[in-house]
């Protein structure tokens, strides 16, 4: 055996890092992981969405000469002046999930509209409620991998409720934690300034192996347009949350 072939890990190597490993990024280069081969097709799994505003439209320092002389003259300015300006958006992020049972039936899981789901009980999905802010816990949808046969196939996705399209201005991630294995990251740090709404994964039940394939599909609408690219048909109208 040559010499060199020790410094290329094997298949099976990399299996083993991989389920060994403490999370697991999917790319687009790597976009699929079979939660069933994992032995993680098991109990409740989590699915949480986090954000943050991008630093450098909170402001960070840039590296380019008139941004950097231009904020050496803002340092003498009071904070509240150098926290403020257009940049600084609210933005409400918000998880759901369109889901399609293996009896025919679909809807959706999300905050708007109260459609929160059950964990017990079909969808099988529950919503934990709705972060407005982006605090540290995020949202999260639980999902009863128990009843695994049930599910044919579901799309986690993300939009904007309302206000301005900032995908571009922050920092969002969905993250998955099976119940067991390896933690699974999807980051959403493509610029798309005017996207309202991503497809971010999608789970399929494919006989009876359960399969992750990360999508992170940006549209320019709402819940509507990503049921049509996905072909879900249901039927949408506007909603509306209560103020808080």
């Amino acid at each position: 055996m040559a010499w060199w072939r020790f410094l290329r890990p094997s298949e099976a190597g990399q299996f083993d890092n991989l389920a060994n490993a403490h999370s697991v990024e999917l790319t687009k280069r790597n976009p699929v992981i079979s939660l069933s081969k994992q032995g993680a097709a098991v109990g409740n799994m989590r699915v949480n969405l986090s954000w943050s505003m991008r630093t450098s439209d909170t402001g960070g320092w840039s590296t380019d000469r008139p941004g950097f002389f231009r904020r050496q003259a803002e340092v003498f300015k009071p904070k509240m002046v150098q926290a403020a300006g257009p940049a600084m958006v609210n933005v409400d992020l918000d998880l759901a999930c369109l889901y399609e049972l293996k009896d025919g039936s679909k809807g959706v899981v999300q905050p708007l509209g109260n459609f929160l789901g059950d964990l017990d009980e079909p969808p099988y999905i529950q919503m934990s409620g709705d972060d407005r802010f982006g605090s540290g816990s995020g949202e999260t949808l639980f999902i009863n991998f128990d009843k695994r046969d049930e599910f044919k196939r579901l799309l986690v996705f993300v939009y904007i409720y309302d206000g301005t399209p900032a995908f571009d201005r922050t920092h969002a991630k969905v993250e998955i934690f099976p119940g067991s294995g390896p933690r699974i990251e999807i980051p959403l740090n493509e610029r798309e300034p005017q996207a309202r709404s991503c497809a971010v994964v999608l789970i399929e039940n494919q006989k009876g192996e359960l399969i992750v394939r990360r999508e992170v599909r940006y549209v320019y609408g709402f819940q509507a347009e990503i049921d049509r690219l996905y072909g879900w048909g249901l039927q949408w109208g506007r909603g509306y949350k209560t103020k808080v």
